[in-house]
């Protein structure tokens, strides 16, 4: 079967909200953000994106869901839309929210890590059927790292 997308098709905003996940008013919102190109119209009046709008939308979306401010996103969106010649620019912007997201990953580990031990504790609890002893003297936490 040949969809939408391999035959070069537009879609519609609530299209490409289901798409994208996105609703139609952060679509309207990133477009008057600047995050896109002007958005195409059609006879109607009604916007009509294109494969590589929906597939600008998922990279927005993906550097929102990671942290990236709008303001980054839309100076992104600048040096993309201006062409060649600032390529240093968008990869050193690109860098930076990289080590942003790889330094929240290691929080999220660390974290996770934390978890995974209190896990364990409810877990062994549960098993011995002391988990009536929980809390009893206070939470049950992990000690600091180098503190042991």
């Amino acid at each position: 079967m040949t969809t939408a997308e391999e035959i070069g098709s537009t879609w519609s905003i609530g299209e490409v909200g289901e798409l994208t996940g996105l609703s139609t008013y952060t679509l309207r919102f990133y477009e008057q953000e600047g995050l896109l190109a002007p958005v195409r119209r059609n006879a109607a009046g009604r916007r009509v994106f294109t494969r590589e709008e929906v597939g600008w939308l998922r990279v927005c979306t993906k550097l929102r869901a990671t942290g990236m401010p709008l303001p980054e996103i839309r100076r992104y969106a600048e040096l993309v839309l201006a062409g060649s010649g600032n390529e240093q620019e968008r990869f050193a912007l690109l860098r930076r929210h990289e080590e942003r997201v790889e330094h929240q990953i290691a929080d999220l580990q660390e974290a996770l890590a934390v978890i995974h031990r209190k896990v364990g504790v409810y877990a062994r609890h549960l098993a011995e059927g002391t988990a009536d002893d929980l809390w009893r003297n206070g939470p049950e936490c992990p000690p600091e790292p180098g503190a042991e």
